[in-house]
């Protein structure tokens, strides 16, 4: 199970890299023109500044779902972050579907199902501490 949960963990990473960085330096401007394509339809209504937090925060998932683990520096901050991940993703889930973009609802499903994977395997089984 343990590759298992480096693999999850290591997608999910990707996932949280590639929005945070959109999300962070993509101009809002175009963030809001790509709309409903890529399921940034709501940041039409959002602020830049929160949009721009939501980067930051999906950039530090990025990082806290690998590199605890990888540097042997605190791991028990993967599992952390991967409820952490399982908040965002709560959150996401009800913006798509406020702005009734289901097939995103559903793909923020996946990504909290794959988060509440990790945070179980790791606080759990396969803990670190183990």
């Amino acid at each position: 199970m343990n590759p298992a949960l480096w693999i999850v963990a290591g997608l999910l990473a990707a996932v949280a890299l590639s929005g945070g960085l959109t999300k962070a330096f993509m101009n809002k401007a175009k963030l809001d023109d790509l709309g409903e394509k890529s399921g940034g339809g709501w940041t039409m209504h959002a602020s830049t500044g929160f949009v721009r937090t939501l980067g930051a925060l999906e950039i530090a998932a990025a990082a806290g779902l690998t590199l605890p683990a990888v540097l042997d520096i605190a791991p028990v901050m993967v599992p952390v972050t991967a409820v952490c991940w399982i908040l965002l993703m709560i959150g996401a889930v009800i913006t798509h579907a406020r702005y009734e973009q289901y097939k995103f609802v559903a793909l923020n499903v996946v990504y909290l199902a794959m988060a509440a994977f990790v945070a179980w395997g790791r606080f759990g089984p396969e803990s670190f501490s183990a």
